[in-house]
């Protein structure tokens, strides 16, 4: 007998936070779809990372009743330097007559409050897709799910489980740096502020988190593995000489560790698949724009899917509307990394120069903070 073909007007692959998200906005506009994953649910519970989200994306999923306010730690202003040069910034959330300028939320729990809202039946975990066949009309997918194979034929494929592997549709470029994360206590208390480092050896984010600060210790590999092997005590001294004086560190956290690179997707849509999050793009941690960067995905993707339905003039108006905001967001990150990442005198300077300027003419430093809060949209 011929095996049933299930149909579903739009099938997500990937149920993180993006893949989510989606669903969620879908759902809200009157448009269902169906969400599938590898892992099981509670394996989004053990993801270590603590998340930089922007005021815009508090605003995004406030829309979908997703907003975990309890777990989330305001970002009230940003401290940026430079490790052994001059020069310095400050945002502040006053001058955005905002709340904060973002927050600070655990994996975990952004995981758990979309989930929360998730329907009945509506996602299918422990599936393994087994091929795709994809037609200008949609695609038909294979899939294992409880020892049981099935095969859905949808209207719409969008991909959103996570920075791709060896495809040769996504340029990389290797940043030969790790990122090593982890929590740790401050002493003073941090005062709702996060801080911005730069280091020969890359990038130092302290990012406020309840009680805590969760680090984001950018190294070169080999500097990484002796990061990793130290015990406590010469963990925190380590990350006290890359910081500085103004406060101390201590009772660090488990350590986790991820390789960094700038991943682009040369299109995000071909046929009818769509790419989104860090299945599209996967930019360097610095300023925390990435995860931003793929909910923007997501909410531009749904507007553009309720205006204009599923069909290829829409889904190329959507790859068009992503140009700007994804493109400037990696040139941005790109750019901040290469060019504070070294001890080269002359571009120390031009660093410190670049920074006295962003802290006295407020235009540029509201142009770079608005960049930051909305994305593209912020742009005149």
């Amino acid at each position: 007998m011929t095996e049933a073909v299930e149909t579903v007007d739009i099938l997500i692959v990937g149920a993180g936070p993006v893949g989510m998200t989606l669903h969620l906005a879908l759902a809200a506009g009157g448009q269902p779809s169906l969400l599938i994953d590898r892992r099981p649910p509670a394996d989004l519970q053990t993801d270590p990372r603590a998340l930089a989200l922007s005021h815009g994306a508090r605003e995004l999923l406030e829309q979908i009743a997703s907003w975990p306010a309890r777990a989330a730690t305001p970002i009230e202003t940003i401290h940026v330097s430079q490790k052994g040069g001059f020069g310095r910034t400050l945002i502040d959330r006053d001058d955005y007559a905002l709340p904060a300028l973002g927050y600070v939320v655990r994996y975990r729990d952004l995981a758990a409050a979309l989930a929360a809202n998730l329907a009945t039946g509506s996602l299918l975990a422990e599936t393994e897709i087994l091929g795709i066949d994809a037609d200008d009309d949609g695609a038909t997918v294979s899939l294992r799910q409880a020892g049981r194979q099935r095969t859905i034929r949808c209207r719409l494929l969008v991909h959103a489980e996570g920075t791709p592997g060896d495809d040769p549709a996504v340029s990389v470029s290797d940043y030969d740096q790790h990122a090593v994360i982890c929590e740790v206590t401050p002493t003073p208390s941090h005062g709702r502020r996060a801080w911005e480092r730069f280091t020969p050896d890359g990038p130092l984010a302290l990012l406020p988190l309840g009680e805590e600060y969760a680090i984001v210790f950018t190294l070169p590999p080999a500097k990484a593995d002796a990061v990793m092997a130290m015990d406590d005590a010469a963990f925190s001294a380590a990350l006290q000489a890359q910081f500085g004086s103004r406060m101390r560190f201590a009772r660090p956290g488990p350590r986790s560790r991820f390789p960094l690179a700038l991943r682009l997707r040369d299109t995000l849509v071909k046929g009818r698949e769509v790419w989104i999050g860090n299945t599209a793009q996967t930019l360097h941690p610095v300023s925390g724009q990435g995860f931003n960067l793929g909910l923007r995905d997501a909410w531009q993707l749904c507007e553009t899917l309720l205006r204009s339905g599923i069909d290829a003039a829409s889904l190329g108006d959507y790859a068009a509307s992503r140009r700007l905001d994804r493109r400037g967001g990696a040139l941005f990150t790109d750019r901040i990394v290469r060019a504070f990442s070294n001890d080269c005198a002359p571009l120390q300077v031009a660093r410190g120069l670049g920074l006295l300027a962003l802290d006295v003419f407020p235009p540029a430093r509201h142009f770079v903070a608005k960049r930051m809060i909305w994305g593209a949209r912020a742009w005149p």
